[in-house]
């Protein structure tokens, strides 16, 4: 048989059951569209494996008897962030990414990719909380922790769990056209409108709980008023500590610095108001950045686009605002 659109789910031992689901159910959802997608799951071995959910799951075989595939998909599981990578995982990725047209990964999925070598070089994503490890794990990514999920050639990787879903949207979208995709989304009652460079950005800001009671009171004051006047002064004087022993506790408890942290909690606010229908100068203001250019250059820094155009991207029609269209 050729390769026509048969898809591949490669699961193991603690694969979460909804990175396998969701995007499954997308692609089984849009058969009855007329697509066409034939959906098989492999394991290293061809054996049965146990969720994360302790749903048991069969399989078809194992990954080396795949002799083609269009797509195959590799499910993230909680296991790939706290051990090693399985070394089968791993040699089944490296078997099967020659067979296939794309290799795509859901989640912490990306940790086996990285891990058979396949990201080398190649931008990715995964769920926010972890791509901090996964750059430091595999330096030879390029990791993009601000997006819903990443294309590089034929290698494309998803963030978390409901990432998956948007993916597969956007595979389908690519293979069979955008009416037949939001059809999909319709019927699924999904959004169709969360491109891959959208922000994750119902994730909380990462930030460890700090220890220190002096700091504890400047990371909430913070995180609660961004949009006051936070200079290292005023962040010291609410601690009652010197700003060059608040830079200390900052690096030694945070990992960052004062002015970063502002910039970081500043930059979600921004984009938790433009997500919102907020214009540009009014997200602004409320996020305490002071100006509509200042905030540009932080969004296009960080973010690689500017305000402007994440909110005509990913703002919903709430609000309405204008206010700054840079």
């Amino acid at each position: 048989m050729g390769r026509g659109r048969h898809v591949v789910f490669v699961v193991f031992d603690g694969v979460k059951m909804l990175d396998v689901a969701g995007p499954a159910e997308v692609f089984a959802e849009a058969n009855l569209f007329g697509a066409g997608y034939t959906l098989g799951y492999v394991s290293p071995s061809g054996a049965a494996v146990t969720t994360s959910v302790g749903l048991r799951l069969p399989v078809d075989g194992a990954a080396a008897e795949v002799a083609e595939a269009d797509t195959v998909v590799v499910a993230g599981g909680d296991a790939l962030v706290t051990r090693p990578v399985p070394a089968g995982l791993t040699e089944a990725i490296r078997v099967l990414h020659p067979r296939a047209r794309r290799l795509v990964s859901i989640c912490t999925g990306s940790f086996a990719l990285a891990g058979a070598g396949v990201l080398d070089g190649r931008r990715a994503t995964t769920h926010w909380r972890h791509a901090k490890l996964l750059a430091r794990a595999y330096p030879e990514v390029e990791v993009c922790p601000d997006a819903l999920f990443v294309e590089d050639g034929s290698v494309v990787t998803s963030a978390g769990v409901s990432a998956g879903v948007d993916l597969a949207l956007a595979l389908v979208e690519q293979d069979h056209g955008a009416d037949l995709a939001r059809s999909v989304a319709r019927s699924l009652v999904v959004f169709m409108q969360r491109p891959g460079g959208q922000s994750q950005f119902s994730a909380p800001l990462e930030v460890r709980p700090a220890r220190t009671p002096a700091l504890r009171s400047v990371v909430d004051l913070v995180a609660a008023q961004p949009g006051l006047e936070h200079t290292a002064a005023s962040l010291a004087a609410r601690a009652g500590v010197s700003p060059r022993h608040l830079a200390r506790l900052f690096a030694a408890e945070l990992d960052t610095t004062p002015a970063r942290f502002v910039e970081e909690v500043r930059l979600d606010h921004a984009k938790a108001q433009l997500d919102a229908g907020r214009g540009v100068a009014e997200a602004a203001r409320a996020a305490g950045f002071g100006s509509a250019e200042t905030m540009r250059r932080v969004f296009v820094a960080r973010l690689g686009v500017p305000p402007s155009g994440y909110r005509s991207r990913f703002g919903t029609a709430r609000g309405g605002g204008t206010g700054d269209t840079r």
